[in-house]
């Protein structure tokens, strides 16, 4: 999936409130096709078990998690800018 996509995946997410910290740095992220299980470890990287992430290593739910948290994410055409 492009960055673009799924950044916007993961706003719409955050903005349709479908993100529930449960505590010990686990997230309840209710997706398009299931709720999923996000998961901060000890250095601060987060997990989802949804296929993506496990086929691609990222996803808008682990996305979503962070820009919740506060992180920012560039999209494509802002990091071409500089």
């Amino acid at each position: 999936m492009p960055v673009d996509r799924l950044l916007e995946k993961a706003r719409k997410l955050v903005d349709s409130r479908r993100i529930e910290f449960l505590g010990n740095g686990v997230y309840n992220v209710v997706g398009d096709h299931g709720t999923y299980a996000v998961a901060e470890d000890h250095t601060g990287k987060l997990s989802c078990n949804c296929l993506g992430f496990l086929q691609k290593g990222r996803c808008s739910h682990a996305v979503a998690v962070t820009l919740m948290r506060g992180g920012r994410f560039r999209s494509h055409a802002e990091s071409k800018r500089g």
